[in-house]
């Protein structure tokens, strides 16, 4: 049941936005009464709450190929070559933001309640914390450093978002 709420809260936010979003619609597409929606929630915003938990396992699948590859370059390449924006790390990235922009505008509106941080923990420590390791950053400098650098890829994908991710993907990896 949870998995079905979960799957026809995504359905709908790729619709439209959270705010349009009705109990009773939630219930019919997920087909469940409205009182089974409440013995697991108490709002459509812990649904979300959940929904993202679903999603960002879904996502880090999507993304598990490319992340493992490209985690196992980070150790070995020569410097010159370690940067992370790559287009073999951004085109399923952004392709992935692009097929789920409500969710994603909603995460990026909600991140503070969501609790988002937790979500690039394992990013953070799989994958920039390595390459800043190798280009030696002292270790009390790295947070500030990945705190700079991930500010600046949400501004970058919300501008997008904002957009209706319009922009070609190449466009975005560009920049």
């Amino acid at each position: 049941t949870a998995a079905r709420m979960d799957q026809a809260f995504l359905e709908l936010l790729d619709k439209k936005d959270i705010e349009y979003i009705t109990i009773k619609e939630l219930c019919a597409t997920a087909k469940v009464n409205r009182s089974t929606f409440y013995l697991h929630y108490e709002s459509i915003g812990d649904l979300l709450e959940e929904s993202v938990q679903y999603f960002l396992s879904d996502f880090n699948s999507h993304m598990k190929p490319t992340s493992d590859r490209f985690a196992d370059k980070i150790r070995i390449c020569p410097l010159e070559e370690l940067y992370l924006i790559t287009p073999e790390y951004l085109m399923p990235y952004l392709s992935y933001i692009a097929g789920h922009k409500r969710l994603f505008r909603t995460m990026l509106k909600k991140s503070e309640s969501l609790r988002l941080y937790k979500a690039y923990h394992h990013l953070f420590e799989n994958i920039f914390r390595p390459i800043l390791e190798r280009f030696q950053v002292p270790e009390k400098e790295q947070g500030y450093m990945m705190t700079f650098y991930m500010n600046g890829l949400m501004a970058i994908v919300s501008e997008w978002l904002e957009h209706d991710c319009a922009d070609p993907l190449e466009q975005i990896c560009r920049i």
